[in-house]
Order: structure tokens, then C-alpha cells, then sequence
């Protein structure tokens, strides 16, 4: 079994998508009426559309989402990031993650990046480069943020495509003596 989503580049180039502000429920981006549909397609078309309803038809493959402190509280469902996912954003960088969001999108191999400021440092539709491993963001006017680098489990698991990819990848290497 492979990943529905491939790792991200270690350098990730794109725009800022959109920000959010502190304690944003990561379910209100389909949608509550939404958050039991897992059928990918459905969940793209209804992405962001309460706060932008051109949302998916604007976001490139590339593109992050920022945030404020404790991004992504609530009951961690996985529809949301489906859709965004599906809309192409590489990664989410904030000021704080839920801690239950957290372990469950790094869980899935996506890049959450902790910048203390970013979501005062940055504007909807301003060109970035994130560097996940660094945890360095760089802004078109050469402003740079650094903030927490994931750890060195975190990092397998997005190089990966997410836990369960490392797993089978381990579990292999250990049934062929190769275990490091």
C-alpha cells in the first residue's frame, strides 16, 4: 500500500492561501455537514467555500496555510485535510498546533511547521519558501522566519508519506535482517 499523498519536496515553493487567526476549528473548512464524507472529490468543492468559494479553484499545488496559535482544535477529523490536501496545500505552518491536529496530520506525512509571528508576518497571496526541515520561511522580500524544526521521528514519518508508509517501510527492512 503507498500513500495517497507523495512526501513533500524538502523545499516547498508557493503562496500563502490563507490565514487564519487563533483557535480555528479545522472542521469549519468543509464544513460540519461535511465532516463525515470521505469521498475526495466532494470534499474539494466544498473546501473553504464559506470563507472564500473560489478557494479550490485559486490554490496551486505548493501552497501553504498559515495560522495563529492552536490551529486545528476540535475533534480531529481527517475530511478537512482531505480537501485542503486535494487542493493542493503542501503544509501548514502556525504559531501553535492542537496537539491532537498535530499527531494526526503528522500521522498523515503533512509538514505542521511552528513559527512564532507568522501570521502576522505574512499576507493571503504573498509568494513563500519553506524549507519544512529547517523550519525556515522566506518571504519574496527576503524576510526569513525560523521557527521549531520537527524532530528527527517526525521528519521519517514525512519522508515517508506518513506513519503508516514508515511502519511498512521499517517492518520490511526488519523481516529482511536489515533493521538500522
Amino acid at each position: 500500500m503507498t500513500s495517497t499523498y507523495p512526501p513533500p519536496p524538502d523545499v516547498i515553493d508557493g503562496r500563502v492561501a490563507w490565514i487564519f487567526g487563533d483557535d480555528f476549528d479545522i472542521d469549519l473548512v468543509v464544513g460540519v455537514s461535511n465532516i463525515k464524507s470521505y469521498d475526495p472529490v466532494h470534499l474539494r468543492s466544498v473546501c473553504m467555500s464559506a470563507y472564500d468559494p473560489g478557494f479550490a479553484d485559486r490554490v496551486r499545488k505548493g501552497d501553504i496555510i498559515v495560522g495563529g496559535r492552536n490551529f486545528g482544535y476540535g475533534h480531529p477529523h481527517y475530511p478537512p485535510m482531505v480537501a485542503l490536501r486535494n487542493a493542493g496545500i503542501s503544509a501548514i505552518v502556525a504559531e501553535s498546533f492542537s496537539p491532537g491536529f498535530w499527531r494526526g496530520e503528522t500521522f498523515n506525512g503533512v509538514p505542521l511547521i511552528t513559527i512564532p509571528g507568522v501570521s502576522t508576518a505574512v499576507a493571503t497571496g504573498d509568494s513563500v519558501t519553506l524549507d519544512w526541515r529547517t523550519a525556515t520561511l522566506s518571504t519574496a522580500d527576503g524576510t526569513e522566519m525560523v521557527g521549531s524544526p520537527p524532530n528527527a521521528r517526525t521528519v521519517k514519518v514525512i519522508e515517508a508519506g506518513g506513519s503508516y508508509e514508515l511502519l511498512i517501510a521499517e517492518h520490511s527492512l526488519v523481516q529482511q535482517g536489515q533493521a538500522q
